[in-house]
């Protein structure tokens, strides 16, 4: 059973993004996993994520982003979370500016497992409560825990 709570961690989240372009985004989401990524250096990962936006871009609407790439040398799926009070604009479908994103990075060789982690976070993620919940939580332990809890209701 595929479940968020084991690709992310608390240090994987930032309640407060600095950034203003896609790139920043993209940057900041990615340094947030630290040493996680092993010898995967932070510029490839930015790289390969421009890449995949260039295809169509992962701001789905509702001021929410699910960027995702397969990285070279990854070990395993991680996710990281970033919310942007002021809005990012992303190219979403709906044109609004984005401002919750969850990154998920997944090895090369990961199609089924890549694929469950994000139509689950898709799924998560239409819940409007939820998308309110995250915009009004106070610190990274609460954006954790409502992550968490969600995770728990999809099976």
């Amino acid at each position: 059973m595929m479940q968020i709570r084991d690709l992310i961690q608390r240090n994987f989240i930032e309640s407060e993004l600095k950034s203003k372009t896609k790139r920043e985004v993209l940057r900041e989401l990615t340094e947030l996993f630290g040493d996680s990524l092993g010898a995967v250096s932070t510029d490839t990962v930015v790289e390969v994520l421009l890449d995949r936006e260039k295809l169509g871009s992962t701001g789905i609407g509702d001021n929410v982003a699910i960027p995702h790439g397969k990285i070279s040398g990854l070990d395993d799926l991680v996710v990281s979370f970033g919310r942007s009070p002021e809005g990012v604009e992303f190219d979403a479908l709906d044109g609004k500016p984005v401002h919750i994103f969850f990154l998920l990075l997944a090895p090369e060789n990961s199609a089924g497992k890549h694929l469950k982690a994000l139509a689950k976070i898709s799924r998560m993620l239409k819940d409007a409560e939820f998308r309110e919940e995250l915009l009004a939580a106070d610190s990274k332990e609460k954006l954790f825990s409502l992550i968490v809890e969600k995770d728990k209701m999809f099976p």
